[in-house]
């Protein structure tokens, strides 16, 4: 088990960097408001998935040899980056992206998990930052492998708690955003370059302690 005093330190930090804006988060409030809030829903816990992921390779090592090997954070990060991109540019060069469809013709639920959990996965950021964090609040003597697997557990939790509200809340102004057409294409082309944006960025990212 974990000690309260280390839930304590480590549940606000977790929300916060779970609140933090990044591409999980502005793909759950795109799919959101494309469609629905089940699909953002859906998207929270496919990035939720992903930590845990995260996590198990944490605790079995694999982050470290992304920390460690160039080659291998490279290409992680060439094709995290590469996706990011990719996805970007499909936002902008579809239509109707925003337009509220019938349910059954709008991107299924299942392919709005997958694809967060792949943006996710394929961040190798976040694989060394679960390296680098959630060992700083694992206690000694204890089990390293259980603690921090609940502790990565946790984090993943909270993030899809925090993306699930963002989910709710942003499928509510849904129809209001998507009966304009020049407010659907501002939110379809602002979608399309803050995921370019996040895909540029991270294939720019340094391997840590370089």
């Amino acid at each position: 088990m974990i000690d309260m005093g280390v839930l304590l330190a480590f549940v606000p930090a977790a929300l916060a960097l779970n609140v933090a804006p990044g591409p999980d988060s502005m793909y759950t409030l795109k799919r959101s408001v494309s469609d629905g809030r089940t699909a953002g829903v859906a998207a929270a816990a496919g990035t939720s998935t992903g930590c845990l992921v995260h996590t198990t390779a944490a605790v079995l090592g694999l982050s470290a040899v992304l920390k460690a090997s160039a080659l291998a954070f490279t290409a992680v990060k060439i094709v995290g980056a590469g996706y990011l991109v990719y996805l970007g540019v499909g936002t902008f060069r579809n239509g109707d992206e925003f337009e509220i469809t019938p349910e059954d013709t709008g991107q299924t639920h299942g392919e709005s998990f997958r694809q967060a959990f792949t943006i996710n996965v394929l961040n190798p950021k976040v694989a060394v930052f679960f390296l680098a964090f959630l060992p700083q609040f694992v206690q000694p003597g204890g089990s390293f492998a259980v603690q921090t697997f609940m502790l990565g557990a946790l984090f993943g939790m909270l993030g899809f708690c925090y993306q699930s509200i963002l989910a709710v809340f942003s499928s509510r102004a849904r129809r209001t955003i998507t009966e304009r057409e020049r407010i659907r294409n501002a939110l379809r082309y602002a979608s399309a370059s803050v995921l370019v944006g996040f895909g540029i960025a991270l294939a720019l990212e340094e391997r840590p302690g370089v």
